[in-house]
C-alpha cells in the first residue's frame, strides 16, 4: 500500500520523537512537527485544543464523519535501551509508543491525502497528556466534538504481549478505571526506646498497607476485577525514632461503577480504622482520574471487520487493568480503542520499562489499518 520510501520517513520522524520525547501539555515540538507534515499535505490543521493538541481534517463535511485519534506524549522515564535513537533528554522518554501511534497516523494521513476524502470527513486528533493527565479530557472540555465532529472515534495502542499480525477489538471493556490516593497517618512521634510514649504510626502504615490490598478480594465478587496497590510508603528519619507522620501512595482499579464505589468507601473506613485502633489520625486524598475504556460493539465488530481484509487475526482476549483515557471520547462517541499486536522475538520489555522501544516492523501496519477502516467507513 505504503511507497517504501514513504515507510522510511516515517520510522525517521518516530525515531526523531523519540530522541525528543515531551511529557503531557508540553509537547510543543512534537505538535509542531505533526501540524507542519500534515498541513503539506493538503489538511486543515487547527492547534491549541488542551494546549498542544493538533486537529486536523479533510473532506466536505457530508456523509461520514470518522475520528482517528494518537497520543503523542512521553513518560517521566530515564531510557535504558543505549539504541541510537534513545531519547536526549534525562528523565523523559517514549516508554508507551506514542512516538509510534503518531508516526502510525502520520504516515496513514499522508496516504489518505494521496487518495483525497469524498463524501464524508476525516478527523485526525493528535492528543497529548494521556499519561495520567486526562488530556482527552481536556482536548473535549475544549469543544473537541463540537468544532470537530464525529459520528465515531477509533485509537490503537501497540500491545507487546500479542504477537504482531494480532488485533484485539472487544465489545465492551478493553481498559479499566483507575484512581490515585495518598494516605497521611499522624500520630505523637517519640525515642524508639520508649514507644508507649508515642502512637503506632509506623505500625499503622504496615498494617494499612497489608489490608488495602486484600480489600478487593473480601469486599467484591470472585467475578468482578478490582485492584488496590500500595506503591510507596514514606516515613521515618532514624533508627532511634518513632516518627509522627507516614505517608502511602498507590492506585485503584475497577470496571463497574459500583465496584470503583466499594474500593474508595473500603480504602477510607479501613484506613480510618487502622489508624484509630493505634492511636493516631488519617487523612485521605482519593483522586479518580479516568473511567473504563468501554468499547461499542458495534464498531469493535466493524474495526474486526476491517483487520480481517489484512489478514490480521482478533483473538479473543481478556480485558487489561491498565487505564487509558481515550474513555472519555468513548463516553463522548461511539467507538473503538485497538490493540495492535506488536511483540518483538526475543527479549521483549513491555510498555513503561526504561527498556521498552516501539517496535517499527509494525508501523505500516498500523498505518494502513487506518487506512483501511476510513475506506470502509467512508464507503458505507
Amino acid at each position: 500500500m505504503f511507497d517504501p520510501s514513504h515507510i522510511s520517513e516515517a520510522i525517521a520522524w518516530r525515531h526523531d520523537l523519540h530522541r525528543h520525547p515531551e511529557l503531557g501539555f508540553e509537547e510543543h515540538r512534537t505538535s509542531a512537527m505533526i501540524a507542519q507534515l500534515l498541513d503539506d499535505w493538503g489538511w486543515r490543521v487547527h492547534r491549541g485544543l488542551a494546549t498542544t493538541g493538533v486537529v486536523a481534517q479533510l473532506g466536505d463535511g457530508q456523509g461520514p464523519k470518522i475520528g482517528l485519534r494518537a497520543d503523542i506524549d512521553a513518560l517521566p522515564i530515564t531510557e535504558a535501551t543505549g539504541l541510537n535513537h534513545a531519547s536526549t533528554i534525562d528523565g523523559k522518554m517514549h516508554a508507551c509508543g506514542h512516538d509510534g501511534h503518531t508516526a502510525m497516523l502520520l504516515l496513514a494521513a499522508r496516504e489518505i491525502a494521496a487518495r483525497g476524502v469524498k463524501n464524508g470527513t476525516v478527523t485526525l486528533i493528535f492528543q497529548p497528556a494521556e499519561e495520567n493527565d486526562g488530556g482527552a479530557r481536556v482536548m473535549i472540555q475544549d469543544g473537541l466534538f463540537e468544532r470537530f465532529d464525529c459520528d465515531q472515534v477509533f485509537g490503537i495502542h501497540n500491545w507487546p504481549a500479542l504477537a504482531p499480525g494480532n488485533l484485539v477489538a472487544r465489545d465492551d471493556a478493553m481498559m479499566a478505571a483507575f484512581a490515585v490516593f495518598e494516605i497521611t497517618i499522624s500520630g505523637k512521634g517519640g525515642h524508639g526506646a520508649m514507644p508507649e510514649q508515642s502512637d503506632g504510626v509506623v505500625a499503622a502504615a504496615a498494617r494499612t498497607a497489608s489490608s488495602l490490598q486484600e480489600i478487593p478480594a473480601r469486599s467484591l465478587s470472585p467475578l468482578e476485577p478490582g485492584v488496590i496497590s500500595v506503591t510507596e510508603i514514606h516515613t521515618g528519619s532514624a533508627w532511634n525514632i518513632c516518627p509522627d507522620t507516614a505517608v502511602l501512595r498507590g492506585t485503584a482499579r475497577w470496571f463497574a461503577p459500583e465496584a470503583g464505589d466499594t474500593l474508595e468507601h473500603r480504602l477510607r473506613e479501613t484506613t480510618n480504622g487502622i489508624a484509630l485502633s493505634q492511636g493516631c489520625s488519617a487523612k485521605v486524598d482519593y483522586q479518580r482520574r479516568y473511567p473504563a475504556t468501554i468499547n461499542t460493539a458495534p464498531e469493535a465488530a466493524l474495526a474486526r471487520q476491517v483487520a480481517s481484509t489484512m489478514d490480521l487475526q482478533t483473538p479473543d482476549s481478556t480485558a487489561s487493568m491498565a487505564s487509558e483515557d481515550f474513555a472519555f471520547m468513548l463516553q463522548n462517541r461511539p467507538g473503538a480503542y485497538l490493540w495492535l499486536g506488536a511483540a518483538r522475538q526475543g527479549d521483549n520489555p513491555g510498555l513503561h520499562s526504561a527498556y521498552y522501544d516501539f517496535n517499527d516492523d509494525v508501523l505500516a501496519t498500523g498505518a494502513e489499518y487506518w487506512v483501511r477502516l476510513t475506506q470502509h467507513i467512508l464507503r458505507g
